[in-house]
């Protein structure tokens, strides 16, 4: 991963400086590097970008599952954690929830041990479950798209395990010791839905292959009070400075090794104390830079958005990716994903478009709730999807906003109302459009907000947002 030095010292300016320049002027700029001739620090800045989704997952890891027993979005490690509604604007465990599946999810450490993962018949409902490995990579995803909605049974393995595979069960690999199970199944969010959901969720099973077969009920998890359960996961690792931070790294490369393809970064990680295998060497580290690595590091992950030489497409004023799930040694834009869109999907079952201000001029104008907005759908043009679609509200530090209708997101199962001309509005506003629009109506909060889409199982022939041949509509002032 080559960094423009440049670019590296505008990013560490903050994502607010670097959201108000356009990608030209941004490299325009005459900008001194201030650390000229200090290779160290910019193989430490790599570092960290490198290492930010494995640090990401482990603190992630840490607060959902640091309880006694499943509660709400966490549970000890090992144990299905089952929600059992959509999350409401109190929800900060991870950034950019969504309000369309409810989640069947866990995490388990299968270096010590191969899981057993059960999924129920799901006839003709649109299901999926990711699993991740430490560095966010989805490695399998079994799902209505991948091996069709019957009963299926899988053991997943760690790296260097060799075994027996109980008969019926098919085997998947993890790359690392850490896995995030991260399944999804859609829900209208109607009572009876969600009881038909939490029905499918409880024939969900989760076991150790030394119980599959067996009576089997998992252990309470042991509660550390030194974990952090208050602030949010990625303020937590933004927080850290270079010493904390390539600790942990070096630890957790320990039990979730690096691919064959990232030999490169790896003999540059040892140029700064960090071997894997071993502890960190901070004798390598200037101490002179311990703050200031991580604040240009995530400047630059940030600044992604911006130059992202097309990782990142910008049309219509909404930016999307079709650079998820899977990134082999993208690693800029594997930390991007992780800092917007933690437990993101592969491209075919999930594309999430996002716009974080209006399509207008040279720089376009922040969402404000001040203001009313409407994105229009033209007659035979709604988003073509064979899972569902939908648009979520968030406000500016990517979580939910509390609003007077507990609306979350719109999508289809709101019975949206068409124009006269088959056309759909969808309103975008704080206050209320009034009863007989209220169907198509997204609250927004009275401040800065910014929308994403989710196209769930796109269409792969056109019109498909994954070759172009169908765009957004630009979301317009009223």
């Amino acid at each position: 991963m080559d960094f423009s030095r440049r670019a590296v010292s505008f990013g560490g300016l903050g994502l607010l400086a670097a959201s108000a320049l356009s990608p030209a002027s941004a490299m325009d700029l005459p900008i001194a590097d201030p650390f000229d001739g200090t290779s160290d620090f910019w193989t430490a800045v790599e570092a960290y970008v490198y290492g930010y989704p494995l640090v990401t997952m482990e603190m992630t890891r840490r607060v959902v599952t640091n309880v006694e027993k499943p509660e709400g979005s966490k549970g000890p490690m090992g144990h299905l954690i089952k929600l059992r509604e959509y999350p409401d604007a109190s929800f900060t465990d991870v950034t950019a929830p969504n309000a369309d599946t409810l989640y069947t999810t866990a995490f388990v450490d299968v270096g010590k041990e191969p899981w057993i993962l059960s999924i129920p018949d799901m006839k003709d409902r649109y299901f999926l479950f990711p699993m991740l490995d430490g560095w966010t990579t989805v490695f399998q995803v079994p799902g209505k798209r991948t091996t069709g909605g019957g009963a299926q049974t899988y053991v997943i393995t760690g790296p260097g395990w060799e075994g027996k595979v109980p008969d019926g069960v098919t085997e998947y690999k993890s790359p690392t010791s850490l896995v995030w199970i991260l399944g999804r199944i859609y829900c209208s969010g109607t009572p009876e839905d969600y009881k038909a959901v939490h029905e499918l969720q409880d024939q969900c099973k989760l076991v150790p292959l030394s119980a599959y077969g067996k009576e089997w009920t998992p252990p309470p998890g042991k509660v550390d009070p030194d974990i952090d359960m208050k602030t949010a996961v990625r303020d937590q690792v933004n927080r850290m400075d270079a010493v904390e931070y390539f600790t942990l790294l070096a630890e957790l490369l320990k039990t979730n090794p690096p691919t064959a393809a990232d030999a490169e970064m790896v003999e540059k990680l040892a140029q700064i104390g960090i071997v894997p295998g071993q502890d960190f060497d901070k004798s390598k580290l200037d101490t002179r830079f311990v703050k200031r690595i991580p604040e240009i590091a995530f400047g630059r992950i940030m600044l992604h958005f911006k130059l992202s030489d097309g990782d990142v497409k910008d049309i219509n004023g909404w930016g999307y990716t079709t650079k998820t799930g899977v990134y082999g040694t993208d690693y800029l834009q594997r930390a991007l994903i992780t800092a917007i869109g933690l437990g993101a999907n592969r491209p075919q079952d999930a594309i999430y478009p996002t716009s974080l201000k209006m399509k207008e001029g040279m720089f376009g104008r922040a969402y404000e709730g001040s203001h009313k907005y409407v994105l229009t759908f033209p007659k035979g043009q709604m988003p073509p999807v064979r899972g569902f679609w939908s648009i979520t509200m968030y406000n500016d530090k990517y979580f939910f906003v509390e609003n007077p209708i507990n609306r979350y997101s719109i999508s289809a199962r709101q019975d949206l109302k068409q124009n006269a001309d088959g056309s759909t509005d969808i309103y975008i506003q704080h206050e209320s459009p009034g009863a007989d629009k209220e169907s198509n109506w997204l609250p927004a909060p009275k401040d800065r907000f910014l929308l994403m889409m989710r196209l769930y199982w796109p269409d792969d022939s056109p019109p498909s947002i994954l070759d172009g041949s169908w765009t957004i509509p630009a979301v317009k002032k009223v």
